[in-house]
């Protein structure tokens, strides 16, 4: 039976939740799962939920390894840094009038986010080619273009997928607003991730966009959202919420007025990282009590159990994956992170060639690549330089901030995340 490795288990209710998911499939019942912490206590906690949700092998250890051994399918959820380096992300360029809602995928907290990850992701590819060279390597942490691409440029003997569910929850949430069930609709979303785009979306042959634009004209509060806003100009609606969306583009956080016309929720990842740490203390401290932790949704939506299904049983089906562009999207640059529909079966993952993207769209998509780039170069070549320039570059960041004060905003991230990040880039 399978074995699958999660790296980064000690965000216990991810962890529980693709748990929970896994054993929806009767045929993997039987699975061994094999979790991996370098906190032991944490650890601790995901392993009793683990053993809460019954019918799994289910093994532990500091030991990244150790624990990655025998393993088919190495899930990564790691958070480098936690809540203290992303309380970092936040606080370090507010104070240079610098907002943010986020931080974890583009911006200056995206690019140290990117950068503080990358030693480690060397680490577990240097890990896996020693233990378990033939496994997928399913990522789900953030920055996700940044992290793909990194592991693709350095370690491309890897077998590697990034996994996402932005594009099932818009497509969900879209289908109810114009009341059509979603396991009805057929639709192609590509582009990037979090800041990719919904190009067909129909109903037995039937274009939806029309409903969609009927919905917004008959409620002034849609208007009133970043992705609304986007879809209005651009003409085709993006994947991720309105919060990253704002992010990714030089005309919203800027400005006060458009914060304000928009409710942009500046600071909400901070606000979500402490919740997070809250819910992991609750859920320690009901566990020591003998009480039961919070029920979990019944419902396998992510997509790393779906795969792992389809390797063990050959079912076919179609996600989104995150993988090099090798001719997928021919107005993306060759060898970029970019995300796509995929099919899988026994034999892996075949990710679809899209073609072009809408001219509007790609132009878009790539000043968010040139950002991961520069990011990824910094790490690969080891030069401080393209950190500056990745920063220079970051739509959001030019549109808030002098060339000037940029360069002291990355001096001073440089210095807060110190050891954290790569050896080479200690000094930018």
């Amino acid at each position: 039976m399978v074995t699958i490795a999660f790296v980064g288990a000690g965000s216990v209710e991810f962890t529980r939740q693709l748990l929970r998911d896994v054993l929806s499939f009767p045929e993997l019942a039987d699975v061994t799962i094999s979790l991996h912490d370098i906190d032991a206590e944490r650890l601790e906690v995901a392993a009793a939920l683990a053993r809460l949700a019954g019918g799994a092998h289910v093994r532990t250890s500091l030991s990244r390894r150790e624990a990655l051994e025998g393993a088919d399918v190495v899930v990564n959820m790691v958070a480098i840094g936690g809540h203290a380096a992303t309380l970092t992300d936040f606080d370090v360029p507010e104070s240079f009038g610098l907002r943010q809602t986020i931080g974890d995928t583009l911006g200056i907290g995206g690019i140290f986010r990117g950068l503080r990850t990358f030693p480690f992701l060397d680490g577990l590819a240097a890990d896996v080619l020693a233990v378990c060279p033939d496994a997928w390597l399913l990522n789900y942490t953030n920055p996700m273009a940044m992290n793909i691409q990194y592991l693709t440029t350095v370690a491309p003997w890897l077998k590697v997928a990034g996994l996402c569910h932005s594009v099932h929850w818009t497509i969900h949430d879209l289908s109810a607003l114009v009341g059509v069930p979603h396991d009805e609709v057929d639709f192609l979303s590509a582009g990037v991730n979090h800041q990719a785009w919904i190009l067909r979306w129909q109903h037995e042959g039937r274009d939806l966009y029309p409903a969609l634009d009927a919905a917004i004209a008959g409620d002034p509060g849609l208007a009133r959202r970043v992705r609304v806003d986007l879809y209005r100009r651009f003409g085709f609606y993006p994947t991720e919420t309105s919060e990253h969306s704002s992010e990714y583009v030089p005309w919203y956080l800027r400005h006060q007025s458009e914060v304000e016309r928009l409710r942009l929720p500046v600071r909400d990842y901070a606000t979500i990282s402490a919740e997070n740490v809250a819910t992991y203390e609750k859920t320690r401290a009901a566990l020591a009590a003998g009480d039961a932790p919070p029920t979990l949704s019944d419902d396998a939506v992510e997509y790393a159990p779906q795969m792992i299904h389809s390797l063990v049983t050959g079912q076919r089906r179609t996600i989104q994956v995150n993988v090099a562009n090798h001719g997928l999207i021919s107005n993306l640059p060759e060898g970029a992170a970019v995300e796509v529909p995929a099919t899988l079966d026994r034999l892996g993952v075949h990710p679809h060639r899209v073609g072009a993207l809408p001219r509007q769209l790609a132009a878009l998509n790539r000043s968010f690549l040139n950002v991961v780039d520069l990011t990824v170069a910094a790490a690969v070549e080891g030069d401080p330089r393209h950190v500056r320039h990745a920063a220079l570059c970051d739509p959001a960041t030019a549109a808030a901030l002098t060339v000037t004060q940029i360069d002291d905003l990355v001096t001073a991230m440089t210095a807060a995340h110190g050891d954290l990040l790569p050896a080479a880039l200690r000094s930018a």
